[in-house]
């Protein structure tokens, strides 16, 4: 029971208590000491060498009194571990994630925060050891580390776990101060503690599967950037991409690469230059995607509408323009305008692009005999994702529109986008309603007497249909046609 006392009477606040009793036994060692001084120098004064010994033995306490100090302040008396403590103590530490606590709400998400960080570091024995000793100093967890080589040093990206309380700001201050320049941070998500060989081979997967995912892993694979795909152009066409190497090119904050077809993929990040090592692996996913050849699935789902007619919902692809002009020879040049928007005789121009894989995803409504009656587009526009829809005019007003728009949206929630958006006119209230009908949250702007209308996504789940791959499957193709 004693020593469970003066267990608690040393440590509060983290700081020894003083007890009268050791100031007691404390100042009589000090009497006695000074006496014992006292007769030393009596004896040793008076001899032949007592002025050098009284030297010497002052110049050696005062040696030890430093000694003293330094050792009290390397090992101070800090308080007496907890039983808990005492246990943990005695066994291996880790700096994995499991050694923070969980994440508990509050004003930045918990008692740590995840970041994504990006700096360049010295290629020099030391440099990177003395950036994590920065980092550690300020509780600072490196959860995983990629080095990027170039020629003047090494670009080091960290996934850090840190206090909750600590900022972007303040841990550029401490890279900086650790030797790292150049520093670029961002909040990360559970999502980045994948490993990096691992997201890169479901990247790798999901572009196997389907031509259309080339643009969206080069996205996830880059982080926030701008993907353009331009198609080939004739030599003679001023306006047609500019001609890129084989093997690609690389120019500090936009990479080029020659897209499978002949055209040209562009990659633009103002705000944080690609490194040789992004550049090897975002031509390696395409270079994928070109010996692969087009692809797409071919799962369909067979619907019923309220007036009893079954409708075929599946994926299309540039095999459909035939189908898909037909349908247009079909469309009033009221519809057409309204999707188009622009002359009507222009309309079947844009057909070959939009039914492309490399510019986004296109889903066909077809009939029993295998006519197509509608068209869905989710259409990949930079950074951006735009919706588009044509339905022909006998089965307008049965649903069908609702139902593309539902599985496009869905489709873009699955890819990550964070919004869509649909370029219409107000006279067109069947797509006002359409989007009207997702249950999100809405803008709607008019620019050069066009009305658009984006809806966030991460506000809510979507509508509850489920996407083109999902519900009653038919593997077996697609319908026959007439």
């Amino acid at each position: 029971m004693t020593g469970d006392i003066s267990d608690v009477t040393r440590a509060r606040h983290g700081r020894p208590v003083h007890h009268w009793r050791r100031d007691v036994v404390e100042l009589a060692a000090l009497f006695t000491a000074v006496a014992v001084a006292d007769v030393v120098a009596n004896l040793i004064g008076h001899g032949p060498d007592g002025p050098a010994l009284l030297v010497i033995a002052a110049a050696a306490l005062i040696a030890t009194a430093g000694f003293h100090t330094w050792w009290a302040r390397r090992h101070g008396h800090a308080p007496p571990p907890s039983h808990t403590d005492a246990r943990s103590a005695a066994e291996p530490r880790h700096t994995g994630p499991s050694d923070r606590p969980e994440p508990t709400p509050g004003a930045e998400g918990g008692t740590s925060a995840l970041w994504r960080m990006r700096t360049t570091v010295q290629d020099r024995p030391g440099s990177l050891a003395a950036l994590c000793t920065a980092l550690a100093d300020r509780e600072v967890d490196i959860l995983s580390l990629q080095a990027h080589p170039l020629a003047e040093g090494t670009v080091d990206e960290f996934l850090l776990r840190s206090p909750a309380d600590l900022t972007a700001a303040e841990i550029t201050r401490v890279v900086s101060l650790g030797g790292g320049a150049h520093t670029w941070i961002e909040r990360a998500d559970a999502h980045d503690l994948v490993d990096a060989p691992t997201r890169i081979l479901g990247l790798a997967a999901r572009t196997a599967l389907d031509a259309a995912e080339l643009p969206l892993a080069l996205r996830q694979l880059l982080g926030r950037c701008t993907i353009r795909s331009l198609p080939a152009a004739p030599a003679d066409d001023a306006r047609g991409p500019q001609a890129v190497p084989a093997e690609g090119a690389l120019e500090d904050t936009v990479l080029r690469l020659r897209a499978p077809e002949g055209g040209v993929i562009t990659v633009e990040r103002p705000y944080l230059p690609f490194t040789p090592t992004e550049f090897a692996r975002a031509r390696a996913l395409v270079e994928l995607d070109t010996r692969l050849g087009p692809r797409i699935p071919r799962s369909q789902d067979v619907l019923t509408l309220a007036e009893g007619n079954a409708i075929t919902v599946r994926r299309a692809d540039p095999g459909d323009l035939e189908a898909a002009q037909a349908m247009h020879a079909r469309c009033s040049s009221g519809t057409l305008a309204l999707r188009y928007h622009g002359p009507v005789r222009d309309a079947d121009r844009y057909l070959a692009h939009l039914l492309s894989p490399r510019f986004g995803r296109t889903l066909a409504v077809q009939t029993a005999s295998g006519r197509v009656v509608g068209l869905g587009h989710l259409l990949w526009d930079g950074d951006e994702t735009e919706v588009a829809l044509l339905v022909e005019d006998e089965w307008q007003r049965r649903g069908i529109g609702g139902e593309l728009l539902g599985r496009l949206v869905s489709m873009a929630v699955e890819a990550g986008c964070e919004s869509v958006y649909a370029v219409t006119q107000a006279s067109n209230t069947g797509m006002v309603a359409a989007m009207r009908g997702l249950a999100l949250p809405l803008d709607y702007q008019i620019e050069e007497g066009t009305l658009v209308i984006t809806a966030r996504l991460d506000a809510t789940p979507v509508v509850s249909r489920p996407p083109y791959d999902c519900g009653r499957r038919r593997s077996d193709g697609p319908a026959g046609r007439d």
